[in-house]
């Protein structure tokens, strides 16, 4: 009987082997799909580019195109959901500085969600990727080399223009993903330009994204429930310049409502 029992566990492999047998599958099927996709939606892109350039010298009719490309992801997967509260807090015109803990590659997807411009401040490598960073370009989002002391003067510089055009910037002030969850120190820059341009942050919660695809990981998990929740506008008059101090409240309002959207579930 034993040898039988051996044989049959050769025969058919545990249940969590076989579980990671079909996400291994179902990512491939994903990426196939990315990679298709997205070779279309830049030709959508370039023709809306095209079009709308001549009176949208901004760029939100595109910025509001990509959003429905990122968002496709979402739609066309029966396994994942995503929840946006508090959407009518974001301007349609005017500027703001957003600001969003960040939990892994698929937040970028998420925050497309908002449906509102602004422009992303992200990696300037990912404005080398095919397809996908040269969407980056004709949306004219605001490149950062981390660690780079002129990169980020030319960052800064670049989101106090779109501010001064009145467009919004979102910005990760963790600076990279957290391989916790847990909401690492924030950087000074999203609260200088806030302060220095005298326009409110606006604190964005994530929650579940880690669940999409972790950090150092393409292998996506079967079932994701993202939660994005917009909190109310800060005014960084209320501290009298003092950059860490608004750094610091900011984070720990985020900290704050993240736990207590956990406790939700």
């Amino acid at each position: 009987m034993g040898a039988i029992n051996a044989h049959l566990r050769c025969v058919d492999p545990p249940i969590h082997d076989r579980v990671g047998i079909i996400r291994i599958l179902l990512s491939i099927a994903f990426w196939l799909f990315f990679a298709l996709s997205s070779a279309v939606l830049f030709l959508g892109a370039l023709l809306v580019w095209a079009l709308t350039r001549p009176f949208d010298a901004d760029g939100r009719v595109l910025h509001l195109y990509s959003c429905f490309w990122a968002q496709l992801y979402f739609y066309v997967n029966p396994l994942w959901n995503l929840k946006v509260e508090g959407r009518d807090r974001l301007p349609w015109k005017g500027a703001a500085v957003l600001v969003a803990n960040h939990e892994s590659l698929g937040d970028i997807l998420v925050l497309f969600g908002l449906y509102r411009p602004f422009k992303w401040v992200s990696k300037a490598e990912n404005f080398k990727l095919p397809l996908i960073g040269w969407n980056m370009r004709l949306n004219r989002y605001v490149p950062l080399i981390r660690g780079d002391r002129a990169s980020i003067i030319q960052m800064m510089a670049g989101c106090e223009r779109w501010l001064a055009r009145g467009i919004p910037i979102l910005m990760f002030p963790e600076g990279t993903r957290s391989k916790d969850g847990e909401v690492k120190a924030f950087k000074d820059g999203a609260f200088t330009l806030s302060i220095q341009q005298r326009c409110p942050i606006i604190p964005v919660v994530l929650t579940g994204t880690a669940r999409t695809m972790p950090k150092h990981g393409l292998v996506i998990q079967q079932a994701v429930h993202a939660r994005v929740r917009v909190l109310e506008p800060i005014d960084p008059a209320g501290f009298a310049g003092d950059v860490h101090a608004l750094r610091d409240h900011v984070r720990d309002v985020i900290v704050s409502e993240k736990a207590r959207m956990e406790a939700e579930r």
